[in-house]
């Protein structure tokens, strides 16, 4: 494997490179550099970019200290990378056996610096986001790479050039292996809210190894949620009455509940299918209780996801006020002669009393 790195970069690891000498391929290539994440923050990034498919590599909470060990942290990261997108782990271990142990050159591609800034601009937000949402849980995390990966680049020019590098990869891993992509466990689950007049469902094909956190964003998407309240997961036991445990977002949420887990810690697999029933309460006020229930078991599931099989029912805006409020809210959006119609309307704004085709099609969700 080779690896191009910045001044910068080789200088926290402590090595002269050489420029490259011979032809490579690019797909076992590597651009790197290390940089500033955001909001002052102690914890800075390495972020790679592979020269053939500008997939994204991003290794957040690296420090200047911690940089003796930084050719494992990268082989580490771009494996754990890979396989948090599901790829099935004989592909990963033919392509990292292939590319073979790093070895390090000077960047003097402008090209490929430019692409690389370009990634660590983007990954830097996309750290911020994710960091801020777990409440600073996160000190350390090398799979952030896969979500920068899913957005199109080279496209500012002329948009018929644009690209997805996940896409490219797992086009170039296909290629160069023969085998198919995914193979991993998967569960489908039924997600409802009860609205009393009606109830709103989400069936889903979810990676059974999902984290409880990686399950929160889900669900505000699929249910519209804006992510602006409290919210925890409590699993419930066989019968489907009793919590057998509870998972919360933040260590402020422990100072209440010292016998809870933390999302960031817990995957859907320890609990599904021994337990069958988990109730995700979002905004405490509101009390939004959506109730998930396992459906099936895929052991070898190939195909990507998570994936929107099904939907049905829309969902309340925040701070509707519970399931009470809501149904009196949509008692009045539904009649245009009512005398709140008006300055409702102008405060839901863009709420429809239906699903958009959009938001019922079957389709990928990538986080």
């Amino acid at each position: 494997m080779y690896v191009f790195v910045t001044k910068k970069l080789a200088s926290a690891i402590g090595i002269k490179p050489d420029p490259v000498s011979t032809d490579i391929n690019p797909l076992f290539s590597w651009t790197a550099n290390w940089t500033n994440t955001f909001d002052g923050r102690k914890e800075d990034m390495v972020v790679l970019i592979n020269n053939a498919t500008r997939f994204a590599v991003l290794i957040y909470g690296v420090r200047r200290n911690q940089f003796k060990d930084i050719v494992k942290k990268m082989t580490m990261a771009i494996r754990n990378t890979m396989l948090a997108m599901n790829i099935d782990p004989e592909v990963v271990d033919e392509y990292m056996s292939r590319a073979a142990e790093p070895e390090f050159y000077s960047n003097n591609n402008p090209k490929l610096t430019a692409a690389l800034n370009s990634a660590a601009l983007h990954s830097a937000f996309t750290a911020g986001r994710i960091i801020n949402d777990s409440e600073g849980i996160i000190k350390y995390d090398d799979t952030m790479g896969q979500i920068v990966s899913r957005d199109p680049v080279n496209y500012s020019k002329n948009f018929a050039d644009g690209f997805v590098p996940a896409e490219e990869m797992i086009k170039a891993l296909a290629e160069l292996t023969g085998k198919p992509i995914y193979k991993y466990r998967a569960f489908e689950i039924a997600v409802s809210l009860d609205l009393d007049i009606y109830t709103a469902m989400r069936r889903l094909i979810v990676p059974a190894d999902i984290t409880f956190f990686r399950l929160h964003e889900l669900l505000q998407r699929v249910f519209g949620w804006r992510n602006c309240h409290l919210h925890d997961f409590n699993v419930l036991d066989e019968k489907g009455q009793n919590s057998v445990a509870r998972i919360v977002a933040g260590e402020g949420d422990l100072e209440y509940d010292e016998e809870a887990s933390l999302e960031y810690d817990r995957r859907l697999s320890d609990y599904f299918p021994k337990y069958n029933h988990i109730i995700y309460t979002y905004d405490m006020g509101d009390n939004w209780e959506h109730s998930i229930e396992l459906v099936r078991v895929m052991e070898d599931y190939g195909e990507d996801s998570p994936y929107l099989l099904e939907a049905f029912g829309q969902t309340p805006p925040e701070d509707v006020g519970g399931v009470h409020g809501f149904v009196e809210f949509r008692e009045i959006m539904l009649d245009p002669k009512h005398p709140d119609h008006a300055n409702t309307k102008e405060w839901v704004r863009y709420w429809s009393p239906e699903l958009s085709e959009w938001e019922v099609r079957p389709k990928i969700l990538h986080l």
